[in-house]
């Protein structure tokens, strides 16, 4: 960690910059000390950053956001393989194989996208955890749980488009966060979402891969299909393709490197969080 570490910010699941969501990527030599990489992370202030280090043929891979590490994350690891392949570690017709706090996910390089080889994490009906509805400041027509997030299905597009919650009230549900979604009124697509996180310092995530490992298996039941459009109606926007495989998600998406530079603190230099 002597020397400085390239980092890069990455827009994932646009064709664009300055579109889909933006994720750090730090290129390690050698796997670095948790407490270093959260502090990394929140000085990035995205809502992920990937932490990627050689792992013999393969790369380990941790994703931080400013608050918390988190165990899965969709357009980070879009970003970690866009960069590798885009900085020739890695021949554009390898795939990028990590591993990861859930397990081993590859990216495979298709033309301009990138597809992501996911475990689905469909969600189960419940009983609206107490205060949803006056944090979301909608009627629900479903609630469920994934392995990770709540789950909240609205009558339309327009509702979804229009939500404003209490983040505040968001922050106290038991959950990484809330998923809110219906059916595509937008031409071309099957369904839209958003996706809240204040409980792990992302108030709303622009494009949330990992929210489409539930929310694919989801609408794929509903509607029948093995293969899904999907839109992020964030304020950015992104697109994200899901082929739906068993216990499997292959989610699809493309990439854009908005900048290249170098983290100059290693990880002996790093300040201690504050206590205050």
């Amino acid at each position: 960690m002597d020397k400085p570490t390239p980092v890069f910010q990455v827009d994932a699941f646009t064709d664009r910059p300055f579109a889909g969501n933006p994720a750090a990527v730090c290129l390690l030599s050698e796997p670095a000390a948790p407490d270093w990489m959260q502090l990394v992370a929140r000085e990035m202030n995205l809502s992920e950053t990937a932490f990627v280090a050689p792992a013999g043929d393969d790369w380990a891979l941790r994703w931080f956001t400013p608050t918390v590490e988190v165990e899965l994350c969709g357009h980070a690891t879009l970003a970690a393989a866009h960069v590798l392949w885009e900085e020739r570690r890695l021949a554009a017709d390898r795939p990028a194989r990590f591993h990861t706090a859930s397990g081993l996910l590859q990216a495979v390089r298709r033309g301009a996208w990138t597809d992501l080889d996911f475990p689905a994490t469909p969600a189960e009906a419940c009983e609206a955890p107490a205060g949803l509805r006056e944090a979301l400041g909608v009627t629900p027509s479903y609630v469920g749980r994934s392995a990770f997030d709540l789950l909240v299905v609205v009558e339309d597009e327009a509702i979804v488009r229009a939500m404003a919650p209490d983040l505040t009230r968001l922050r106290r549900l038991d959950a990484r966060g809330v998923m809110v979604t219906s059916a595509a009124a937008t031409p071309g697509y099957d369904f839209v979402s958003r996706f809240f996180g204040p409980a792990v310092g992302v108030d709303e995530d622009p494009v949330t891969g990992s929210a489409h490992c539930c929310l694919g298996p989801y609408w794929g039941r509903r509607l029948g299909k093995t293969e899904l459009v999907a839109y992020q109606a964030s304020a950015r926007g992104g697109h994200v393709q899901v082929r739906l495989r068993g216990e499997r998600v292959i989610l699809s998406g493309q990439a854009v490197t908005v900048w290249r530079g170098a983290l100059a603190a290693a990880a002996d230099r790093a300040a201690a969080p504050s206590t205050t």
